[in-house]
């Protein structure tokens, strides 16, 4: 029997789904710890159980299906989907960055907020760029770009460049990409392989994330192919990507930017796979986030304006998702802005505490003497973890440096204990953003543990870090909760709230294109918070008029409450804990490439391809010559994705301004080929 292996790793676990590849039909599902510190420990043991090799030891890890022994040698694919890329990107995380910035001025770090994006990473502007016939506009300062990478190189892990009009004519971009790996041997992201679209600021931003994402997609595809070798998996590895596609780990290697919302492109195959839905909100609630799209007569949109998470607009061509920082496993905090006090949730993901417990049960004793001293401190019920192997980066501040090294070797520390100052609780959450260390404290998770609706981990370590949070005082005075059970149920009421207010963005975006409506509208958050029903004068309801298919692992626990807000029906679906594995292995391959023609002046046609521009006299000509080299570009993409058997189709868009009497004016035309392939392994695109 032929069989697909999908893999779906999260910021809390990771999934793994066997199936048939003659049917699709799902033969055994199993799910392990992501192990953030190692992950191929997590990959390894979520892969072997879905195999049969190994049985889970404890309930943190379990399997559902058959339970026989399946043959190594029958698996012919291993699709890996993951939400690191998009948990890094919500979270700000991820390796520290150079961006090259080629002809712009400094103030373009205001558009698209582009510098809020960038924070700390060294930003270095050169003279250059094209205009937007592809001529040049400056002459590229090469001397200078020598000198910035040699001062910036050992400050950073990875280099972006975004050069003006790159898309138009990207030499400056190839020169400098050649600069930098010449004198750095570091990897180069330039925004001209990652998208042909107009909008420097766009660009660039896609550029840096997808250098910040390099080092742990790298990770990640590593301990994957460690852990195949291991077991013996001798087969093809291959990646999601945010549309839902498939390409070759070498491919998401170079181009880990294309990865975000992989783990939510595969859940929404995975959940259009499995529910019986053609039109419904899906709702995939994980550790970190909980993405939503919405499904329309058995598919689901691809976003027009590029990926958005977190806030941030991409040029990354991606399923039309909206991604917020809800999640099972988000950071609960007590905010002192407006309004006061305020419960506050995520968009930080921190391990739960009562998960801290069954693996460090030496937090429960600390959390006890914590609790009974006399005044409560914001660092209670708070711990750290280090991620780092055994020496701090290179490229880390001082402060930043010195933390490190504390966190390395002390292991898994209370706040309280290691960060006294504010210079080091700094360094500490710089370090939590750049994936270094890894915060524990009281989530949504502890909560559910405490009022009793799941309880695999370690219930006494959640009670304690509720007691100690509800006892925290706002700034009148008051304390936040009376209770453990109070705090939880005020936890779980903010995160059923906030996911509801979400759906409701969301709904109303697809209506008529507004962003936030409900987030930015106090009558329909205060219907959403059933404030209403308790008035005696006004009431007034929201009713959501598609069923939810929910989908994670804590999906059964958290959307009866949410579907309950929004006055709808629910679904879950079999196997919706692990749907993106499922996802993931059910994909195929497709790539595009497109080239635009203009025209600079009478009786000059430009077409602007991927190497540079050519000019030809007739517009026919240059249409057959942007047919060729897209084509030819769209088909080596999806050969290097893996595709063996590829069929594309061309597309031509002409832009023509209308004179009257008859006549128009070519403005602009936009050739796309587009190439459908498959793997030898699954035919069956």
């Amino acid at each position: 029997m032929r069989t697909i292996l999908g893999l779906d790793t999260g910021g809390t676990f990771t999934d793994a789904a066997i199936i048939n590849a003659e049917d699709s039909s799902v033969i055994r599902t199993s799910k392990s710890l992501t192990t953030r510190q190692d992950l191929s420990i997590g990959v390894g043991n979520a892969m072997r159980f879905a195999l049969g090799i190994e049985a889970p030891s404890d309930l943190l890890n379990y399997i559902s299906g058959t339970h026989q022994k399946l043959a190594i040698k029958d698996i012919e694919l291993v699709c890996l989907s993951t939400t690191l890329a998009t948990n890094s990107i919500v979270e700000n995380a991820g390796s520290h960055v150079a961006l090259v910035l080629i002809g712009f001025a400094e103030d373009a770090l205001e558009l698209g907020k582009l510098g809020e994006a960038i924070g700390q990473n060294p930003v270095i502007f050169i003279d250059g760029g094209h205009k937007s016939d592809g001529t040049v506009r400056s002459p590229l300062d090469t001397k200078s770009l020598l000198q910035a990478i040699k001062s910036t190189a050992p400050q950073v892990s990875a280099f972006a460049v975004a050069s003006y009009f790159a898309t138009r004519n990207p030499e400056h971009e190839i020169i400098a990409r050649d600069y930098i790996r010449g004198h750095t041997q570091m990897p180069v992201s330039c925004s001209h392989e990652l998208s042909a679209s107009l909008g420097g600021p766009k660009r660039a931003l896609t550029a840096f994330f997808n250098a910040k994402l390099i080092s742990l997609l790298e990770k990640l595809i590593d301990a994957t192919q460690q852990q195949m070798h291991q077991i013996g998996l001798n087969c093809k590895l291959m990646v999601v990507k945010g549309d839902g596609s498939l390409v070759s780990a070498d491919f998401a290697r170079e181009r880990p930017v294309e990865t975000i919302l992989s783990g939510p492109a595969a859940s929404v195959t995975g959940a259009a796979f499995l529910a019986n839905q053609r039109t419904a909100i899906i709702c995939d609630i994980g550790g970190t986030t909980t993405d939503i799209s919405i499904l329309k007569n058995g598919d689901v949109d691809l976003s027009e304006d590029g990926a958005k998470i977190g806030g941030w607009s991409t040029m990354i061509e991606a399923v039309k998702i909206w991604t917020s920082g809800i999640g099972g496993d988000s950071e609960l905090h007590i905010g002192y802005d407006s309004p006061p006090s305020a419960i506050k949730l995520g968009p930080r993901r921190a391990l739960p505490l009562s998960l801290l417990g069954a693996q460090f049960p030496a937090c429960i004793s600390i959390m006890e003497q914590q609790l009974l001293a006399p005044i409560a401190l914001a660092t209670d019920a708070r711990f750290i973890m280090p991620l780092m192997s055994e020496k701090a980066p290179s490229w880390l501040a001082r402060s930043e440096a010195k933390m490190a090294e504390r966190l390395i070797k002390n292991g898994i520390s209370a706040i309280a204990d290691i960060a006294d100052t504010q210079v080091a609780l700094g360094a500490l959450d710089r370090l939590i953003s750049k994936g270094l260390a890894q915060l524990s404290c009281f989530t949504p998770t502890d909560a559910v543990h405490i009022l009793g609706s799941f309880d695999i981990y370690n219930k006494k370590a959640a009670i304690l870090g509720a007691q100690l949070l509800a006892r925290q005082k706002d700034n009148k005075g008051q304390i936040i909760a009376k209770s453990a059970e109070a705090l939880s149920q005020i936890c779980l009421d903010k995160l059923s709230f906030e996911s509801a207010l979400k759906i409701s963005d969301a709904a109303i975006s697809e209506d008529d294109g507004a962003e936030n409506t409900a987030s930015n509208t106090p009558a329909l958050k205060a219907a959403l918070s059933n404030r209403t029903q308790q008035s005696r004068l006004l009431q007034h309801d929201i009713r959501l008029l598609s069923p939810i298919i929910a989908l994670g692992a804590s999906a059964k626990t958290h959307y009866p409450h949410i579907a309950e807000r929004l006055n709808t029906s629910l679904v879950i679906p079999e196997y919706a804990e692990v749907a993106g594995a499922i996802g993931a292995a059910i994909g195929s391959i497709h790539q595009h490439s497109s080239i635009t023609i203009t025209q600079p002046q009478e009786g000059v046609f430009r077409v602007h391809l991927t190497t540079g521009i050519e000019d030809f006299q007739m517009l026919d000509e240059a249409i057959e010559r942007a047919k060729q080299a897209a084509t030819i570009v769209s088909e080596q993409k999806a050969a290097k994705a893996g595709a063996t058997k590829t069929y594309t189709t061309l597309f031509e868009h002409i832009q023509r301004a209308d004179l009257g009497a008859g006549k128009s004016l070519f403005i602009e035309a936009v050739i796309t080929a587009k190439t459908a392939g498959s793997t030898t392994s699954n035919p069956n695109v």
